[in-house]
């Protein structure tokens, strides 16, 4: 048994044709490059290799003093010999995002000493780098000593510098500000000892939403909030990132905050 099928629908014109082959055809958003700075410690590893891995980034450049061969795909080194960040030439690629972390390179660590890592003292001038390279997405993970910040700076700008960087003409600025684990401490003596035993009860003081992050969750958290950043500056406290690493489907908290619904590939 055979089947005829018939089309009924009239046949396209010349002009139609013709028409549809010069329609202009949307191209799609071209992926950002990215730019870390202090990619040393375990927060750095967690966050160099999610972002790198995540897909949103054309490539992603890492700061070092010394030539490095990085051991993941679509990850380049940018060196950056001297202290003087304003002697730094441009950045060799096109970054639009940065993402900047100031926890301390593990010495132990061959490639981490090879690393750039900042110092609170030089976020300014970094600031002012980063825009002649043409960065516009700004994030600064800034790890605090616990119970060192009142709540209201938890939630704002602390400092004059960090003031000073939102009025540089970033399109978007996000500072995490993230509770430092405790260093340890070493007692000489008795007393000492003893001293450092009752301030340590102090720890059981500070409450859940206030400890530090893991830092698998914490690279979480910047990773999902570059997707959904709108312009602007937003302050992520202390409760925010413990509330949104307990919550099941992160992306809802981060969502909420930021007042966002749809899911971005990466601001750049």
């Amino acid at each position: 048994m055979q089947f005829h099928v018939t089309d009924s629908s009239p046949a396209a014109s010349p002009l139609q044709v013709l028409q549809a082959a010069l329609r202009p055809v949307a191209k799609a958003r071209a992926k950002p490059g990215l730019l870390l700075a202090g990619a040393t410690g375990v927060l750095g590893s967690e966050v160099l290799q999610r972002l790198a891995g995540s897909g949103g980034f054309a490539y992603t450049q890492v700061l070092a003093r010394e030539p490095i061969t990085p051991g993941l795909l679509q990850v380049g080194i940018t060196l950056v010999g001297a202290d003087d960040i304003a002697t730094w030439p441009l950045c060799p690629v096109a970054v639009q995002t940065a993402v900047v972390m100031f926890e301390p390179s593990r010495l132990y660590h061959e490639r981490e000493r090879a690393l750039w890592t900042p110092v609170p003292g030089q976020l300014l001038a970094l600031a002012h780098w980063l825009r002649r390279c043409g960065v516009q997405t700004l994030v600064l993970v800034l790890p605090h000593a616990q119970g060192s910040l009142p709540q209201a700076l938890m939630q704002g700008l602390a400092n004059i510098d960090e003031q000073a960087v939102t009025t540089l003409g970033f399109e978007r600025v996000l500072l995490v500000r993230s509770a430092q684990k405790p260093g340890a401490t070493v007692a000489a003596g008795a007393l000492d000892k003893l001293a450092a035993w009752m301030l340590s009860i102090s720890k059981f003081m500070i409450p859940a939403s206030a400890q530090p992050l893991r830092p698998a969750k914490l690279a979480e958290f910047v990773d999902v909030a570059l997707r959904v950043l709108p312009a602007g500056t937003h302050v992520a406290g202390p409760e925010l990132l413990w509330q949104a690493a307990q919550a099941p489907d992160m992306h809802t908290v981060v969502s909420a905050w930021l007042n966002t619904t749809e899911p971005t590939s990466a601001p750049g």
